[in-house]
């Protein structure tokens, strides 16, 4: 089917236990429709198409494309869309097959280029969360990227991509894919990672509000809150609202939880 391709970030799953855990972390019922980003050489498309009710794949690559067309040709599940998931309407893409449409899982094994784009594309972000949230998305991703979706406050990977992710969705590590797991290997270290995206617990009163605080807190990490949040509230004023909830006034951004971070947007959005 070709080599892979730099310009997309082409790099060829080989490694059947991983192939495993991605279809195990996708839990594929007969009943679910899948939307699968950049299924190459179609090596976990054959499994989805076997175990789904349809299958929608979405391949920027005209060649590959071609020879999926060909490969699975006499899969009634399957419908294939030559495009850039960035730049396409699935919902649209798929006005004329209604067998298709509004798939409720995603799996894919995703450019490294593109991981921030595709992750907002599929959950939305604090301000407009997709209003037709998928309900889990498995994820093959370079393993930094993957680390700070999941990262807990305190930590070191923790950040404003941590908090925005965890918002809206509860994300876990499924297993490390080494380098070699890929032809040809790539200079990084991958892993797989699910998403289940969810209304968050405790309800935000203004979404624009708690994004443009974490915007502004994780701007400079290494600068205490009440310094990178001067635009919006006087220090003192901070400080007494840090002390009420039990946080420390020197507190720095990657100190607070997601749901310290509402909370606060919560009461500023009382006040300001």
């Amino acid at each position: 089917m070709g080599r892979p391709r730099k310009r997309f970030g082409q790099h060829w799953l080989r490694d059947e236990q991983v192939l495993h855990e991605i279809l195990a972390a996708a839990n594929i019922e007969k009943r679910d429709r899948i939307l699968e980003i950049g299924p190459g050489q179609g090596v976990l498309t054959k499994w989805l198409v076997s175990l789904a009710e349809a299958v929608v794949a979405v391949e920027i690559d005209w060649d590959l494309h071609r020879a999926l067309k060909n490969q699975f040709e006499k899969a009634e599940n399957f419908y294939l869309i030559q495009g850039d998931i960035l730049e396409l309407d699935v919902d649209d893409a798929l006005l004329s097959q209604p067998e298709f449409q509004h798939p409720n899982k995603v799996v894919a094994n995703i450019p490294y280029y593109i991981t921030g784009p595709i992750l907002e594309k599929l959950l939305g972000t604090i301000r407009h969360p997709n209003p037709r949230p998928y309900d889990s998305i498995v994820l093959l991703l370079q393993k930094e990227v993957a680390e700070r979706l999941y990262a807990a406050p305190g930590s070191k990977t923790y950040g404003a991509l941590s908090v925005r992710v965890q918002y809206l969705a509860d994300c876990e590590l499924i297993c490390p894919v080494p380098a070699k797991a890929f032809k040809p290997p790539p200079k990084v270290d991958s892993a797989v990672i699910r998403l289940r995206p969810r209304p968050f617990p405790i309800p935000c009163q203004n979404p624009k509000l708690l994004d443009q605080l974490v915007k502004l807190g994780f701007a400079q990490k290494r600068k205490m809150l009440r310094n990178n949040l001067k635009s919006l509230i006087d220090r003192d004023r901070l400080n007494a609202l840090l002390e009420a909830m039990a946080l420390n006034p020197q507190a720095r951004a990657e100190d607070l939880s997601v749901p310290s971070w509402i909370t606060l947007s919560n009461q500023l959005s009382n006040i300001l």
